[in-house]
């Protein structure tokens, strides 16, 4: 037995209210309450573009959140995940100074704090406790900003879902901050079956551990039943817990009754829980974002659809920003589908088959996809919508008014950053999800049997930054489904941009054509970077270097060489590519400087989890593993270099077996515990600095 469609589908709401709740809070995080008020008197609809900010964003809230729930799946998939697992995907994912936490500095920033902690050796969930930080710092917002996934992986189990939140929390918090967390979470996973919130709030009391959050909710409760203005209710809620009653920047208390008494006030109508989230200042996008999470599990889907326009605007696109970049570019749909995996494995049910990247199985998804922003006019005028001809989640349906010879129409999904915009003022570090030298499988259909032709096709950025586009062979559509393959030319290792389908027509068409899905699972043929690619010394960061993820101090374009690395401790390491890469060969010439060791990594799961050759101490070459703190040496040989001198060097990964050849020297081992199997391919040097002429993988 599987996990119910109607569980599936409110986890699917609960990502989606979580990602509306921050996207909608997001643009006003940090503004004072009456700077809001003025501005907009209230944040019913998203406001980014008032005030010049992209939608979709690499926010902390979401990057967290997604990111630290790979402790289940990277750790096999335990019935309970402890906060030491957890603790170490912190390290494993986090881009240090860079990615996922607000980097406020030791004994001012919670998460900074607990994350140096881990990085001494201090596991979870000393790493967050009172005992180690204080009552101040462990006590801020953070424990309930990161642990919706895991209350989402125990539909109908608030008990569970208290104890795994409170792991989560635990690596950074302790105290009230854990206790508020941890009750939050078995409201989010009582909701799956209980739609009355008295209800819920009495059941879930029983989570409760300390007599100030019990207070506080039956405070927020009785202020909540005797004033339905959220207004009057905030300025009550301020008065007896505004930011100016606690120590710190970003205290629990404050953030955790105005969470509650958004859901409160609002009943079951989600854009007014969400809008207040989002006005009330203090921490506008977490708050917004759990209250949204919260009531997208109570209310499901439906209730999502009751006010404005939400989840067009979203298109389930979401940034996931961490050391592992071809994760990095993601979307609702695919969140979805972990935490649902996660509920199957962890409790003994059978698992859902893997679908397509691109599946579009929940309703009313399209997973990204939208009018190609890239397509010169004209085109043909169509609308993009979910669903096989009876309505259901089966498919992305493109209804077109009049497709016709001249006024062709394209979809297309970004695959990587927008070389317009790269996000800007947001840190956003992602490799491609499509490489050229990937196979990509389309399936579709249409009603007619004289329906339109497509064909698939790319967007890239050469390296003057100039949009290229490279496209398939036009393919005929009709009634029965077909399967459309395509190869992706080589384009000389450039970022491939967005991947679409356009659409043709000689006569008229008007109605559907419905994309069953498209996939990509595969190795490259052949990827490849090579030479000196910089045009000139002012060429620091050009966009084509950006498809490399490095956590090593500095990775750059040089102008004696592709890329340089250099590191000033252990584990410098950038990659580039995705968990779709299996079986394949990556090889480089490489000269070193200063260094304990330098190589090349493959099979990257984060940049604490990979296999990597590599060359150390003048005379010795060697394949490890390296695995969370662990660096195990698979394989040795001796191996005399030199510095400064340039050596050839490879790696092969071909199911459980490696391949390293230095020069005339070839090493070879067998790793039969816990393999990696998949993953990125890249670079690693340990306290120095290394130079790279050349990037070349080649699947096996």
């Amino acid at each position: 037995m599987q996990l119910s469609q109607a569980y599936r589908n409110k986890i699917y709401a609960g990502v989606l209210g979580k990602m509306i709740g921050v996207y909608l809070g997001r643009p006003v995080e940090g503004w004072p309450y009456q700077t809001i008020i003025d501005r907009f008197g209230e944040i019913p609809y998203y406001v980014n573009k008032e005030l010049d900010l992209p939608l979709i964003v690499a926010d902390d809230d979401l990057s967290g959140t997604f990111a630290f729930f790979r402790a289940v799946e990277d750790n096999g998939f335990p019935a309970e995940v402890t906060a030491e697992q957890i603790g170490k995907t912190w390290l494993n994912y986090i881009i240090e100074d860079r990615s996922i936490l607000w980097w406020g500095g030791m004994g001012n920033s919670t998460e900074h704090t607990a994350y140096l902690n881990l990085k001494r050796g201090i596991p979870a969930p000393e790493s967050g406790s009172i005992q180690r930080n204080g009552p101040v710092l462990a006590q801020q917002i953070g424990a309930q900003i990161f642990m919706d996934a895991y209350a989402m992986m125990c539909p109908g189990d608030p008990e569970r879902a208290n104890r795994l939140v409170r792991a989560c929390a635990g690596v950074s918090h302790d105290g009230v901050a854990l206790d508020a967390a941890g009750f939050l979470g078995a409201l989010e996973a009582a909701a799956f079956d209980e739609k009355d919130l008295n209800k819920l709030f009495d059941s879930c009391m029983a989570y409760v551990e300390t007599d100030q959050l019990r207070s506080l909710v039956d405070d927020v409760r009785n202020i909540c039943a005797a004033q339905s203005d959220w207004r009057k209710v905030r300025e009550v809620l301020d008065s007896r817990y505004g930011y100016h009653l606690y120590p710190g920047p970003c205290h629990m208390i404050p953030n955790h009754a105005m969470v509650l008494a958004a859901i409160l006030c609002a009943g079951d109508d989600f854009a007014q829980s969400v809008k207040i989230g989002a006005s009330a200042a203090w921490d506008t996008d977490c708050n917004a974002g759990n209250v949204g999470c919260f009531n997208g599990i109570r209310l499901g889907l439906e209730g999502l659809e009751t006010g404005p326009d939400f989840r067009g605007p979203v298109a389930d696109r979401l940034l996931v920003i961490t050391s592992d970049g071809g994760e990095g570019i993601t979307d609702a749909v695919k969140e979805t589908r972990r935490i649902v995996r996660a509920a199957e494995r962890t409790t003994g049910l059978e698992e859902t088959p893997a679908p397509a990247r691109f599946a579009f199985e929940y309703p009313g998804s399209v997973q990204g996809f939208m009018p190609c922003p890239y397509e010169p006019f004209p085109k043909a005028e169509f609308t993009l919508g979910n669903g096989n001809m009876e309505g259901a989640g089966d498919g992305l349906r493109v209804r077109f008014a009049a497709l016709a010879e001249g006024a062709n129409a394209s979809v297309s999904v970004a695959t990587f950053l927008d070389l317009h915009e790269e996000y800007r003022n947001y840190e956003t570090y992602v490799s491609p999800t499509l490489y050229g030298g990937q196979t990509v499988v389309l399936k579709a259909d249409c009603p007619s049997e004289q329906g339109p032709k497509l064909r698939p096709y790319v967007w890239y950025a050469d390296r003057d930054n100039n949009l290229k586009k490279e496209a398939g062979p036009w393919e005929q559509l009709g009634p029965v489904t077909r399967e459309i393959r395509w190869t992706v030319p080589d384009l000389g290792g450039l970022p491939v941009l967005r991947f679409g389908v356009e659409f043709s027509s000689v006569k008229r068409y008007t109605g559907d054509v419905f994309l069953r899905g498209a996939d990509w699972s595969n190795t490259p043929v052949r990827l490849e970077q090579k030479g000196i690619m910089m045009k000139d010394m002012w060429d620091l960061n050009p966009f084509w270097a950006k498809m490399f993820v490095s956590s090593a101090k500095n990775f750059a374009p040089n102008l004696n060489c592709t890329y340089c690395i250099s590191h000033n401790e252990e584990n410098g390491v950038a990659t580039v590519g995705t968990r779709d890469f299996t079986d394949y060969t990556v090889s480089s010439r490489l000269k070193f400087s200063l260094h304990r060791q330098g190589g090349l990594v493959v099979r990257s799961q984060g940049h604490r989890r990979y296999y990597a050759a590599v060359l150390t101490g003048g005379d010795t070459l060697r394949i490890i593993k390296r695995m969370d703190e662990q660096e195990i040496v698979l394989a040795e040989a001796p191996f005399a270099y030199e510095q400064f001198v340039p050596c050839a060097l490879s790696l092969r990964a071909e199911g459980n077996r490696l391949t390293a050849r230095a020069g005339d020297v070839e090493l070879t081992t067998v790793d039969e515990d816990q393999p990696y199997l998949r993953g990125a391919a890249g670079y690693l040097v340990d306290s120095g600095a290394m130079f790279i002429d050349g990037f070349l993988l080649e699947g096996v």
